[in-house]
């Protein structure tokens, strides 16, 4: 099983790094068709080991963030990414986890809405008392650029509203370029940037660089982003709307309701989109398929929308992604290339993951240099040669990834591929432990690989999000000797010195460098859990711990005693919903390691981190620790488990001291007999859904 772990991890850094280059600086190194087979790749392990799927994997939550230099937004309703089904299979088990989440017959029709999925940039757009007060991008789902201006230079965004309207709303949209106003761009891009060239060939004034872009998507995507709006005003931006957010009333009781709604409000809608009922989603599709040619706009798929709100608000999210909606990606594209090298990689765990170079080749409207290999087995499997032909499938609309090779066209003389035996960061033995099939560096911390993608995962963003220290930075402190470990961060005021002396940096770049670290050493709980780089403890799982444990001394006192087999800390552990098994047992081999205490102590010597405080709610279940047992008359398991935790309850797996209520329905079994010999207080079903603000029984 520690080879799936191992694989898991590799893509999950690897699909960041590229969330981060698409999303945030609008410069992708791969294909969305490269992106997709990641992703794809990365969820078939989830369905296949659900029991090691990380909560905070990317297949769960919103990639991206806020682009620097524009104002940050708030969306008042979260901004999600949708899940993918790739063939009909994949669509009826979406419509089959509906219907099992409401508590419907297997027969039970279901009406969605379908709409041609335009490869643009997502906004959200806020209307007060029906007048256009201000527009954000995606960003990370949260919080997005405040591209206001920009937006304004759009003619197709209505600025009022006719009546009548709520008096609070966002729309979502999204902006694109069509495939004639894309090729015209870009020819005027590529003109200007041969003119540049000239004059630097004739030693004229060059003024600013000239970004020609790869894709309709990268071309509305940076002329939205434009710090100044009168470049955007000079390009050929469209708009459609398709989505509603937050909304101080609903303006239709169903998604086909308030398309119609957003038309009479002026908004281009796509004529395409269609009511239709589940059965019927098949042929919608292939129809898609035939005519995403003739288009005259660049789409990837089709996403099939819940037409009831009522039941979309029911089903809610789960991870990135509402329940109530699904994006049927079209049949993957192929192409051939040749692969010229093999590079070997290594990853803050230590696992040497090979990387395909190959000759340039154009798919899915992006020019492709790069493959995953995953691992020295699947090389072996596919008989992948250096010099071979290859063959890229592009799966879904993301990253292609190597299917095979043409024989026929192997060179003369190509050799299988030998997998190397040592780091190539370090010159360590690289070792296969048992039936693993990743290679992995032993050189531990002493590897320069492995310590500074570990320090890099320490300042990053979404861990202690220390501004100014890049990967380059870290890599040089490292190099220097200061920084070997996440504590002496936090001591590179000692060399404040021979920071100013380093080339580009000077007392101003040091000084807000050290202001950076000095307001990191208060982080919260969850960010200080997830810096750690702990295996499988992502974003998601460091809040279910900070949650659960609410100061890191209570999470560092119960992780040691946790080590004890058999324990009350052990079996606490395992009862938290979302961590299972094989993350509590990566959790207790941390804690049994003494170089990682060491570790773990010198920096909380530095480090303070700050308690989680759950807020007041006026829900009696907010905080509460609930144990759900038997099965309820009117909500599904699922749905009455995501209800507890959106009124603030912690839901757990099993019973112990620690559980505040156990609910029960019918056929309820052991838990509900050690809730009663515990002394713990049953709650009928009734009585949770008062608690939890949900009507009363019929």
């Amino acid at each position: 099983m520690s080879d799936v772990l191992e694989e898991m991890e590799r893509l999950i850094e690897e699909i960041r790094r590229h969330d981060r280059l698409y999303y945030e600086e609008d410069a992708p190194e791969i294909s969305d068709a490269e992106y997709d087979a990641l992703l794809q790749r990365l969820r078939a392990l989830e369905a296949a080991h659900p029991e090691l799927a990380r909560p905070d994997s990317p297949t769960r939550r919103v990639p991206g963030r806020p682009a620097e230099g524009f104002r940050k937004l708030r969306h008042g309703a979260p901004m999600l990414s949708l899940d993918n089904a790739f063939d009909e299979g994949d669509f009826r088990e979406f419509c089959a986890r509906i219907r099992r989440f409401l508590a419907l017959p297997e027969a039970t029709p279901l009406d969605f809405v379908a709409e041609p999925k335009i490869d643009g940039l997502s906004v959200n757009l806020l209307y007060e008392d029906g007048r256009f007060l201000r527009g954000a991008t995606r960003g990370d789902g949260l919080e997005g650029e405040d591209v206001t201006a920009n937006l304004l230079t759009i003619a197709e965004l209505p600025r009022q509203l006719p009546p009548p309207f709520p008096a609070r709303i966002e729309i979502r949209g999204e902006v694109y370029m069509t495939r004639a106003d894309f090729l015209a761009f870009r020819a005027q891009q590529e003109a200007a940037a041969a003119e540049r060239e000239a004059r630097r060939a004739r030693g004229e004034k060059l003024g600013p660089p000239v970004q020609v872009p790869v894709n309709a998507r990268n071309a509305a995507a940076g002329s939205l982003r434009q710090l100044d709006p009168a470049v955007t005003a000079s390009r050929p931006l469209r708009l459609l709307a398709y989505a509603m957010g937050e909304a101080s009333e609903a303006p239709a009781e169903t998604h086909h309701g308030f398309l119609e709604r957003l038309r009479a409000w002026g908004f281009p809608v796509n004529p395409l989109s269609q009511r239709l009922s589940d059965a019927e989603a098949a042929a919608f599709q292939a129809r898609m398929a035939a005519e995403r040619p003739q288009l005259p706009y660049d789409i990837d798929g089709v996403v099939y929308k819940l037409d009831r709100l009522d039941w979309q608000a029911r089903l809610g999210f789960v991870g990135r992604a509402p329940r109530w909606a699904i994006a049927w990606k079209f049949p993957p594209e192929r192409a051939w290339t040749r692969l010229i090298a093999i590079e070997i990689q290594v990853g803050r765990t230590g696992a040497l993951t090979p990387r395909a170079v190959m000759e340039p080749v154009f798919v899915g409207g992006v020019t492709v240099t790069h493959a995953t290999l995953h691992n020295e087995e699947e090389i072996a499997r596919k008989d992948i040669r250096i010099g071979d032909m290859v063959i890229l499938q592009r799966a879904g609309d993301v990253i292609p990834q190597i299917i095979g090779v043409v024989p026929e066209l192997r060179p003369a003389g190509a050799q299988p591929y030998v997998f190397r035996t040592t780091c190539p960061a370090c010159g360590s033995h690289a070792v296969r432990a048992g039936d693993d099939v990743v290679r992995r560096c032993t050189g531990g911390l002493t590897c320069p690989a492995q310590r500074v993608e570990r320090l890099k995962h320490f300042v990053s963003r979404r861990a202690m999000d220390i501004e100014g220290l890049g990967e380059e930075r870290i890599a040089l402190l490292h190099a220097k000797g200061w920084v070997t470990s996440p504590a002496d961060l936090f001591r590179l005021h000692r060399h404040r010195a021979e920071l100013e002396a380093l080339e580009g940096w000077g007392p101003q770049s040091v000084a807000k460098l050290l202001e950076a670290i000095e307001r990191a050493r208060h982080p919260p709980l969850e960010r200080f859990i997830f810096a750690l780089g702990i295996r499988r403890i992502g974003e998601q799982n460091a809040k279910l711990l900070a949650r659960h444990y609410r100061s890191v001394e209570a999470w560092q006192e119960r992780m040691l005693a946790a080590r004890t087999p058999g324990s009350e800390a052990r079996e606490e552990l395992c009862s938290i919903q979302g961590i299972g098994p094989a993350i509590a047992q990566e959790l207790i081999e941390f804690f049994a390691e003494p170089r990682n205490l060491e570790t773990l102590s010198a920096l909380l010597a530095e480090v303070q981190p700050r308690p989680v405080e759950i807020p007041a709610a006026e829900s009696p279940l907010a905080g509460k620790a609930v144990v759900f047992t038997g099965t309820l008359a009117t909500l599904s398991r699922q749905e009455a488990e995501a209800r507890a935790e959106a009124v603030g309850a912690r839901v757990t797996k099993s019973v112990s001291r620690k559980t505040d209520y156990v609910i029960v329905g019918s056929d309820a079994g052991s838990k509900a007999a050690k809730a009663a010999e515990l002394g713990i207080p049953i709650l009928t079903e009734a009585e949770f859904r008062a608690m939890a603000g949900l009507p009363p029984l019929p």
